[in-house]
């Protein structure tokens, strides 16, 4: 018999949290997130995404042990100003078992008909500034540190109930060439745009010379992506937790910004050292060895991350991707980064995609989001 349980206790969140540890112990393309990070994020008294969401935390029991888990969250602000009454599951996995997954599947259901929500989503976090997506390819590949990773037949378990397949996103490796044999419009048309429009390029040596910027690249992120059907606002109060969850992983140096003539951030990017392998060999735990691995991983290494791409609508089709792209280039060949893995693209964001046309590339994983109406 199949138990399902609500998250109460302390014990019982370490217990959600751990569930996926056992579940991908002997699974060499799952890389875990660091625990204490997790049971942060899920904190109700911590996360300030807390403020505008009712949220749920499952768990599935069979013969007491643990087979399953979920979340289930409504977030108001998505609700009552984007109008879209949705309930989001996330932090879902399960044991290869139809009915746990139907059971699990079920409380998401009665947690949006309570609130009067139309139909569920999944899997997603808060906002599109968290893990989102289930993958349906790329099951030999490795996650990074901002996306999931699933067996294959958690997407089969959702069309056996019926869910259809809502968002969906594609990711490419990116083979990065010497820059003399870089591609040669980009280097050319990156100075001409600067000199074009007087723009100038700002390098970082310290994470405290990116902090100041830091709301500005908030500001274009919703610019960039507002038209999108995932995009949700970051409130205010949410841009500080992000700051410090993602900025101690950061490395200045990989962070590149555009500024026009008033000194107004007009584009950026954010690319991370990979810290797939490195996660990978803490298994959750930052000491005593997981930060060694860690920092290793951020000054030593060959493969990098496409974190994030904002660029003001005003300068979108003006080839300001081009100065990006050559800065990056630069960068790259200097830390002797060979390969780059982009995060999960919306397949309808055909711009994102094209910017990769110039550099040999490879789509190697595809993920989605499952719905049903309640």
């Amino acid at each position: 018999m199949i138990e399902i349980t609500e998250v109460k206790t302390k014990s019982e969140l370490k217990a959600f949290v751990n569930f996926q540890f056992d579940l991908y112990k002997k699974n060499p393309f799952w890389v875990p997130p660091i625990k204490n990070e997790e049971l942060f994020f899920l904190n109700k008294e911590k996360n300030p995404a807390f403020r505008t969401s009712d949220v749920s935390l499952f768990l599935a029991y069979r013969e007491k042990k643990i087979v399953g888990r979920i979340a289930a969250i409504v977030n108001w602000f998505e609700v009552n100003k984007l109008k879209k009454n949705k309930v989001r599951f996330g932090w879902f996995d399960v044991v290869d078992d139809l009915e746990v997954t139907r059971l699990l599947i079920d409380e998401v259901k009665k947690f949006g008909k309570s609130r009067k929500m139309d139909f569920i989503e999944g899997p997603v976090g808060f906002s599109n500034m968290d893990k989102a997506g289930m993958l349906i390819k790329g099951y030999d590949k490795m996650n990074t540190i901002i996306t999931n990773y699933n067996y294959p037949y958690y997407p089969t378990h959702m069309e056996k109930l019926k869910m259809k397949k809502l968002a969906q996103w594609i990711e490419f490796e990116i083979k990065i060439p010497d820059f003399k044999n870089s591609p040669e419009k980009v280097r050319k048309f990156g100075k001409l745009i600067i000199e074009r429009y007087n723009l100038k390029v700002l390098h970082f040596k310290k994470i405290s010379e990116v902090e100041p910027y830091v709301n500005e690249m908030f500001q274009l992120i919703e610019k960039t992506y507002s038209s999108l059907q995932t995009f949700v606002p970051i409130q205010k109060y949410q841009i500080k937790y992000y700051k410090e969850k993602y900025l101690k992983y950061a490395h200045p140096e990989y962070i590149k910004c555009v500024s026009d003539n008033s000194k107004k951030l007009i584009a950026f990017v954010i690319i991370m050292p990979s810290f797939t392998k490195a996660m990978k060999n803490a298994n959750g735990k930052l000491f005593p060895f997981g930060i060694f691995y860690l920092l290793k991983a951020k000054y030593f290494n060959n493969r990098a991350s496409f974190y994030l791409i904002g660029v003001d609508p005003k300068y979108q089709n003006k080839g300001v991707i081009a100065i990006l792209f050559n800065e990056i280039q630069k960068l790259f060949n200097k830390k002797g980064i060979t390969e780059v893995e982009t995060n999960p693209e919306l397949e309808e964001n055909i711009s994102i995609h094209q910017l990769w046309k110039n550099y040999e590339h490879k789509l190697h994983k595809k993920r989605t989001t499952f719905s049903l109406k309640i």
